[in-house]
């Protein structure tokens, strides 16, 4: 499949021309889109929430904090059994290289960091992602309804029983997602540029940041794609995933220029967590042993770089998960699906075919 380019029709045989969608197309269609025919919106649920903005999504956020909390708690958790996996690793293989030999040290250290490093990496990300599914679920019913099921459940018990209701078993919901990400990813790949997406001038002189941007906001789309299925309902939701890749592909203009925008307030926010840690950091420092306090300036900062790591993956992701969900269901509320689409994803990848079955 050759490059395409969403930001001006191209000319090239082959390539998508400007589609004319009916209602909510000025926001959702794009010179380049595919023409074809469009069948009425796929879904009808209500929509309470429709500003997209910073403060709308740390409402939102605080008023599902236990998710935030659980997530940071889980982050901080897996950063002091990895540290202390750390030092049995390192002090296994000096052990074993001062009383038997240098090369059973190294093969410990390496054996130990490659298997105990997949280990450790695959747990933690499939908890993190079970929480943030959960977390989607109550995120989608507050978006759409304004209200936590009947109000009778806590928010932890109503994400699971929804997730699991929709999906059965936990691995079939890991599963799809790795193939909505490999479908993102192929869309993305197929895309020339962001350059004349962004107003700004020069742009196109650091498309390569951009792209490497647009990349990081694929962990946002996934969850997006998810948000639509449970906000859809109905007995089918491998065919709502597939149909919120399409609404996805119909917005992409308009939902990539926000999320990029999005990604590089989130690295920003991020530095500035880093910085303003090194204060709690250097007080942990202080109360180390002597032997670590003799490296405090990288001890210091390992500690504050630990810490701005969870909690930007605890608090700060989420909150522009939620402006980005936001986003696609505003764009998407009563708009035709175009099942051109659908065509044009199934040759893109079999990811795509992979989802339906």
């Amino acid at each position: 499949m050759s490059d395409m380019s969403l930001g001006n029709g191209g000319g090239r045989p082959g390539e998508w021309r400007a589609a004319g969608q009916s209602q909510g197309s000025s926001q959702g269609s794009f010179q380049g889109a595919p023409q074809g025919s469009s069948q009425g919106p796929s879904h009808s649920y209500p929509l309470l929430v429709r500003d997209h903005g910073l403060g709308t999504a740390l409402k939102l956020l605080l008023e599902t904090l236990p998710y935030a909390l659980a997530r940071w708690g889980v982050l901080l958790g897996f950063a002091a059994a990895c540290a202390v996996f750390a030092i049995v690793a390192v002090g296994g293989a000096v052990w074993l290289g001062t009383h038997v030999a240098s090369v059973f040290g190294y093969c410990w250290l390496l054996g130990t960091l490659l298997l105990g490093g997949w280990i450790w990496g695959a747990v933690l990300r499939y908890t993190l992602h079970m929480i943030a599914c959960g977390h989607v679920a109550v995120l989608t019913e507050l978006i759409t309804h304004g209200r936590i099921g009947n109000g009778t459940e806590g928010q932890f018990a109503y994400g699971r029983r929804i997730v699991m209701e929709r999906f059965g078993e936990v691995a079939v919901l890991f599963g799809l997602n790795a193939l909505i990400r490999g479908v993102l990813r192929a869309f993305h790949n197929a895309l020339d540029t962001l350059g004349d997406w962004l107003p700004a001038p020069g742009m196109k002189a650091i498309v390569g940041l951009l792209n490497t941007i647009l990349s990081a906001a694929t962990r946002y789309l996934d969850k997006v794609v998810l948000s639509y299925d449970l906000a859809r309902g109905g007995d089918d939701p491998r065919r709502n995933i597939q149909d919120g890749l399409v609404y996805y592909c119909q917005n992409a203009k308009p939902i990539l220029t926000t999320s990029v925008w999005m990604v590089i307030v989130e690295r920003i926010l991020s530095i500035l967590l880093c910085l303003l840690l090194l204060v709690p950091a250097g007080v942990v420092t202080v109360w180390l042993p002597d032997a670590v306090r003799e490296y405090g300036a990288i001890v210091t900062v390992f500690i504050a770089a630990l810490l701005a790591v969870t909690v930007r993956a605890a608090f700060i992701q989420p909150l522009f998960l939620i402006c980005m969900m936001i986003r696609f269901h505003a764009l998407i509320e009563h708009q035709p699906i175009n099942s051109t689409w659908v065509g044009y994803l199934d040759g893109l990848s079999d990811k795509f075919r992979q989802i339906g079955r």
